[in-house]
């Protein structure tokens, strides 16, 4: 089923990219950046094989990627910033979020929001949705897009080299889909970790009150 829906979003994304060059890839990228699951590691190594075919210039599909993240980001940011934490303030008890974790969140993006931004944007999984929260608190928006923008040019440059270095194989080099599932297992063993642990400490602390 999985290989099916990837299969149907490869063959979006090549036509989008073959008909409209840097610019599909902007718009694809932003597509990925506004919470919507659609695969960069399919993006970014297509771009690279039009790279190796001598039809666009890695340096600039790079950018065009970059630029893209940038532009869903405002989405994705806008949407935490509007609705996100009226949301959260009605809704969080039953996920055991109240206003303490919120307004925690809101200081860790005053004082770390930059690099928290700059990293999740270098990790997958992560960097499709790290927008949403940081709107939700309210993190300034030139520091926002600067480290948006910082984070996702190396990830979309070494995405789109891989697809020039890979050539005719970029989607079909079984090492390359074997580490992007070991990479996306980590992550999601960490946050689900991480998950529980803040289960745990909100259980653990409701109990001594």
């Amino acid at each position: 089923m999985i290989e099916k829906i990837l299969g149907f979003l490869a063959t979006i994304i090549i036509a989008v990219i073959s008909s409209g060059g840097y610019l599909g890839i902007a718009l694809l990228m932003a597509i990925e950046s506004a919470c919507i699951p659609l695969p960069s590691e399919i993006i970014m190594p297509f771009a690279g094989y039009l790279v190796w075919k001598g039809e666009l210039n890695l340096l600039l599909v790079a950018t065009a990627g970059a630029i893209g993240c940038n532009l869903g980001s405002i989405v994705a940011y806008e949407i935490g910033k509007r609705g996100g934490r009226p949301l959260a303030e009605r809704w969080g008890r039953y996920v055991l979020v109240g206003p303490g974790e919120l307004d925690t969140a809101d200081r860790f993006f005053a004082r770390f929001g930059g690099p928290a931004v700059l990293i999740a944007r270098l990790l997958p999984l992560i960097r499709s949705f790290i927008a949403f929260p940081a709107g939700v608190a309210r993190m300034p928006l030139v520091p926002f897009h600067l480290y948006t923008f910082i984070g996702s040019w190396p990830w979309c440059f070494a995405l789109a080299w891989l697809g020039a270095t890979l050539g005719e194989k970029w989607d079909s080099d079984p090492r390359v889909k074997a580490a992007f599932h070991s990479a996306d297992v980590v992550i999601a063993g960490v946050l689900l970790a991480a998950v529980a642990f803040f289960v745990w400490h909100r259980v653990r602390g409701m109990k001594k009150h």
